[in-house]
């Protein structure tokens, strides 16, 4: 007789358990903590006799582990597969999120296209049907006879599809969409979620068939689901950047198998999303000549130095209270910099608006893009012009000094390989900065604040 699968509801907060669910919790009294969660009916000779008889695992030296067998799928992509740390890993659990409409259906369609010549692959939906998907393809030139469409909700089902067919690559659009049938919760909730990634988890690894896992994220940008979901997965990747805008930027939260530093840059067009192998060159183009405000900061995404053109406003204040926005950098970071240069430079900034913005939907979450945040807003401040050939990094302290940042050699190399020739980095990279005599750009190392602003005079 097969075990009968119960579900209880337990409150997140007491752990009040009742069989019936409640919008506040007669244990606590706080709202809308009651989540489903199943439990087994076992009794207790069959708990111990399944005890007993379970097999125990044998300890092995790490010495005689072998990792020879690793092998991973090339996604056709090299932005991807940087971000993926090599490629796809057999048997990987990949979460992929991002916005509505930034692009995670079409690239694992177009990974279907690279893969689908070798490998046979299911491609499961729960949002489309088989003509959406096929047209779809064929706006993307997708064309293979290894892509199988299956269009099904119920993630049993799934698993016993995937278990009978045996694909070679697995993708689930999306998971929000599956549905665990044994739950009475609609599917998205936290509890559907939760027990469809489990599912899916099981089925994954017991086969060894990587698995791409498509994710909505909610309104704060997080995927929506428990926290729990990325803790499940492998890798965690996320889409940033505005659906308006062609540029995507592609960045790895986690990943088992790689660096979580590396980003991927890819460009929006009619063909899906095409590859864009300088980004540096990307974030600049269409910069403005001889215009106060705008300063280039270079950033490290994981071993790759990328430029971007970081724009502030600083202008009078039609309210009470000035006001402060800024858009791909941290806010409290620019009201710390906006404090440090009114106390320690004697720029005043209590009574005006200022803004900051990073061009191209690059987020800079690096602390080298303080001193070119401050002197682009010295910049619109004393409206001054940053010379169009200077590039600036640094991390700034709250008594105005210019603290040293890591890979200098590897900005400044990058800033003149694009045409860039002086940079204001901090003095104490210069001991360490060994660059050939035929570079190209000179250094000024800055101590303070200060000098930074005297060095954009000289």
């Amino acid at each position: 007789m097969a075990e009968k699968i119960k579900s209880v509801y337990i409150c997140s907060e007491c752990a009040y358990e009742s069989a019936k669910w409640f919008g506040k919790c007669p244990g606590c009294g706080q709202w809308n903590t009651m989540s489903e969660e199943l439990r087994e009916s076992f009794s207790k000779s069959r708990t111990a006799s399944v005890v007993r008889s379970r097999p125990t695992a044998e300890p092995v030296p790490i010495t005689e582990i072998s990792t020879e067998d690793e092998f991973r799928y090339f996604t056709g992509s090299k932005e991807l597969d940087r971000v993926l740390g090599g490629g796809i890993v057999k048997g990987s659990l990949v979460l992929l999120g991002g916005d509505p409409g930034i692009g995670k259906s079409t690239i694992l369609l177009q990974i279907c296209s690279h893969l689908g010549k070798i490998l046979k692959i299911l491609y499961i939906s729960g949002e489309e049907s088989r003509r959406q998907i096929k047209l779809r393809a064929a706006r993307l030139g997708v064309n293979c006879e290894n892509l199988f469409i299956l269009t099904e909700t119920d993630v049993q089902a799934v698993a016993d599809r995937i278990q009978s067919e045996k694909p070679d690559l697995v993708m689930i659009d999306s998971i929000q969409t599956m549905n665990f049938k044994e739950l009475s919760s609609s599917p998205g909730s936290v509890t559907q979620v939760r027990e469809c990634t489990n599912i899916l988890m099981r089925t994954s690894k017991s086969l060894d068939i990587p698995c791409i896992i498509v994710g909505h994220v909610n309104k704060d940008g997080a995927i929506a689901g428990p926290k729990v979901l990325e803790h499940i997965v492998d890798a965690v990747l996320y889409f940033e950047g505005d659906k308006q805008m062609s540029y995507r930027i592609l960045r790895a939260v986690k990943n088992r198998y790689g660096s979580t530093n590396e980003i991927g840059v890819f460009c929006m067009g009619d063909k899906g999303l095409a590859e864009v192998e300088n980004p540096s060159l990307m974030l600049l183009s269409g910069r403005p000549k001889n215009v106060s405000g705008t300063c280039v900061a270079c950033s490290m995404e994981g071993s790759r130095p990328i430029l971007a053109e970081i724009q502030g406003l600083v202008t009078n204040s039609g309210y009470g209270n000035a006001r402060r926005m800024s858009t791909g950098f941290d806010y409290n970071r620019m009201s710390m910099l906006l404090a440090v240069l009114e106390k320690r430079c004697g720029y005043y900034f209590s009574s005006l608006d200022a803004y900051v913005n990073v061009i191209g939907g690059l987020r800079l979450d690096e602390p080298a893009a303080d001193l070119a945040v401050s002197l682009a807003l010295v910049s619109s401040l004393k409206d001054i012009v940053v010379p169009e050939d200077l590039m600036a990094f640094g991390e700034v302290g709250l008594t105005g000094e210019i603290r040293a940042v890591s890979h200098a050699a590897l900005r400044v190399t990058e800033a003149a390989r694009l045409g860039f020739t002086r940079c204001i980095l901090p003095w104490h990279n210069i001991k360490g900065l060994n660059l050939p005599q035929d570079a190209g750009i000179e250094v000024i190392g800055v101590r303070t604040i200060r000098d930074a602003v005297q060095a954009l005079n000289r």
